[in-house]
């Protein structure tokens, strides 16, 4: 079994980059983002394939993700078991898996009762096929969820209405929500 990929280690390189040297240049390329952004690319592209064609062989996702995360869509009673995070496993008894541009949907089987669920590709926090033992873990420091979020972004995350009345439908950026 291979050791998940986390990108953790390259912020903390980083980091230690500017202790020990305090004159290596700011990255303002973010290349801690654009990779962690390449990585999620490749949790899409197994969940396009998996849609698609089916899991192959004996390959199986275990696929953690942030519950309060902007648009995340789950059920209420998993959202008050899992208040922060939820590992969900794409093996057996999951229907309907699709992938959208930045989300992926499924209804997978808990307790015997089918849930549907959406989840962004920036909400994953961490993505494992252990039928191949390869693993990838995502940095969400400074990630905000629908809790840190205002009325308006939490209303818009669960399709419900914003306070004032008016029906939340602004799309929000996902940039404003990480760290610089």
């Amino acid at each position: 079994m291979g050791k998940p990929i986390d990108l953790r280690g390259m912020q903390d390189y980083q980091n230690r980059q500017k202790r020990e040297s305090p004159h290596v240049p700011k990255d303002l390329m973010r290349y801690d983002l654009l990779a962690e952004e390449a990585l999620r690319g490749v949790v899409r592209a197994a969940v396009v394939r998996a849609a698609e064609d089916g899991l192959p062989g004996s390959h199986h996702f275990y696929i953690t993700f942030r519950t309060r995360f902007p648009g995340v869509h789950i059920d209420e009673q998993l959202l008050e078991k899992y208040p922060e995070e939820i590992t969900i496993v794409l093996e057996h008894q999951f229907w309907d898996l699709a992938s959208l541009d930045d989300a992926f949907e499924v209804t997978l089987s808990f307790g015997g009762a089918p849930k549907y669920i959406k989840v962004p590709y920036a909400a994953v926090t961490s993505f494992h096929d252990p039928a191949v033992g390869f693993g990838l873990k995502f940095n969400m420091d400074g990630v905000r969820t629908n809790e840190d979020a205002g009325p308006a972004a939490q209303a818009a995350a669960t399709g419900q209405q914003a306070g004032d009345g008016a029906v939340a439908g602004e799309v929000v950026s996902l940039d404003a929500f990480r760290r610089k």
